[in-house]
Parts: C-alpha cells; sequence; structure tokens
C-alpha cells in the first residue's frame, strides 16, 4: 500500500486557500447531506460533516487509491458520518433528490460532457439544493500551471490549456459556467472570482522538489530526466521568490447554483 500522506499534504498547499469561501458560498447545515464530487483525497468531504454533525458526506472520485487514503484519514480522525464512493459524476448513478449541497474544489473540470455530468449531479440534488464549486481560472493567472507545465512539457503528451476546452481551464471562462449550468437545468447562478498565494517552499529548489514530487510523480521519467526538469522548475520558481519564500499566484472562479 502507497503512503499518499506527502501527496495530500501537497495538494491541500496548492488548493487550499479555495476552502473558505467554498464553505461559506455552501452554506452547509447542521443536518445537510453534502456531496463532494472530486474529492479526491477527501479533506473537504472530511470538513463537511464537521459543518453537518447531524447529517451525512459522500465524497466521490474516479480515482481507488486517493479513496483509500481519505478513507484511512477519516477512520484515523474518528469521522463516521462520511462515505467514499468510486465513479465518474457525470454517470454516476447517485441516488436521486437525496444531497442538500453539492460541493466540488478542483474536481469538476475533466468532465466529457459537462452539461451531462451538471444534469446528473442537479439529479442528486433535492429541489431546492445548493452547488457550490472552485474551479481555476486562466492558466496564465495561476503560476503553477505556468511554470511547472513549462518544466514538463518535453515530456507530457500534446494538450491544450485553450479556454473551454476538455481539461484544466475547461470552466475558465465565467460565461462558459453560466452556460453550462443553464443547461443543467440550474438557477441563480453566481460567479466570483478567487485569488489566493500558494506558499510552495522557502527556496526555489525546496518548493520545485514539494511541487514536482507531487505534479510530476506519474511520468515515466529516468533519474537524469527528473532532475533536468527539477532543475527548471527551480529555475522557474525563482521569478516568485519574496521576503517569506516562493509564493505562487493562484486564481479560480467560485461558482453557485441552486436546483430547480
Amino acid at each position: 500500500m502507497i503512503d499518499r500522506t506527502h501527496d495530500a499534504a501537497v495538494y491541500e498547499t496548492i488548493c487550499g486557500g479555495y476552502d473558505d469561501r467554498l464553505f461559506a458560498a455552501a452554506a452547509i447545515g447542521t443536518t445537510d447531506r453534502v456531496l463532494d464530487i472530486g474529492c479526491g483525497y477527501g479533506r473537504t468531504t472530511m470538513e463537511a460533516p464537521r459543518r453537518a454533525p447531524e447529517g451525512h458526506a459522500v465524497g466521490n472520485d474516479l480515482a481507488a487509491p486517493l479513496l483509500e487514503h481519505a478513507r484511512r484519514t477519516a477512520r484515523s480522525e474518528n469521522i463516521r458520518n462520511i462515505t467514499f464512493e468510486q465513479g465518474d459524476a457525470q454517470v454516476h448513478p447517485f441516488p436521486t433528490k437525496e444531497f442538500d449541497v453539492a460541493i466540488s474544489r478542483m474536481g469538476t473540470m475533466f468532465f466529457a460532457d459537462p452539461v451531462a455530468a451538471f444534469a446528473n449531479i442537479g439529479a442528486a440534488l433535492r429541489p431546492g439544493g445548493r452547488l457550490a464549486c472552485a474551479v481555476t481560472a486562466d492558466p496564465r493567472e495561476n503560476d503553477l500551471a505556468m511554470v511547472l507545465g513549462s518544466a514538463v512539457a518535453d515530456h507530457l503528451p500534446p494538450r491544450t490549456n485553450e479556454i473551454g476546452a476538455p481539461g484544466l481551464s475547461s470552466l475558465a471562462d465565467p460565461d462558459r459556467i453560466r452556460e453550462v449550468l443553464t443547461a443543467a437545468g440550474f438557477t441563480d447562478t453566481g460567479i466570483e472570482k478567487i485569488e489566493t498565494r500558494i506558499a510552495a517552499g522557502r527556496t526555489a529548489a525546496e518548493a520545485a522538489t514539494l511541487i514536482l514530487g507531487w505534479g510530476a510523480a506519474g511520468l515515466d521519467v529516468d533519474d537524469a530526466t527528473r532532475t533536468r526538469m527539477h532543475d527548471a522548475l527551480a529555475e522557474g520558481l525563482r521569478n516568485h521568490r519574496h521576503p517569506d519564500g516562493i509564493r505562487l499566484r493562484s486564481a479560480g472562479w467560485l461558482f453557485t447554483a441552486t436546483c430547480v
């Protein structure tokens, strides 16, 4: 069994700055049943039952290893009103009208058919149920995406960062978000910008080690290539030095909507 504690901690470093605004928008009540889409290592799912001690939280993700880490963490923290389910939220058979709130932190950008996916999520919400999601904004406003992408570009399959294209930037345009949610049957869409900074490390080399260990862990490259990637990443990160260490801009959209 692979210990994913390090990866989970790095992911929280990268995405944790969105949590306060996300949960404020979700307005989870004491008895609410909460669905967390693309829950990954489960930290946002585990926050939900703390806000709904008489409710329940369900975390959904495609990645079985991440879900197993989430289950172990929840057990270790004695969180009982929580469940984790593997599946593609676009087609997963969620129970109909079961949830009061659906949340997602960076988990809704990779659907093959976003309209179908959000319609499926909406079907799992009770009438009047709330949706609150955080997604990335334009990659050019996200230093991590730019510096990491540049460092590993030669070792990845060709891909596009075009706004609206499937992938990380699929919901980077607010108009596209509104279009998708309206087509999926949601109303009262609200969208606001979130801007935060990632505390990546004390030095560029330290930050490169941290980020590369997470962002390129699955790449099939030899040690010499990985060293070159590390050096390229560290060089890019030096442009983001501040008195208190390496700080990276992170920008996203927080959107909310209501299920009809």
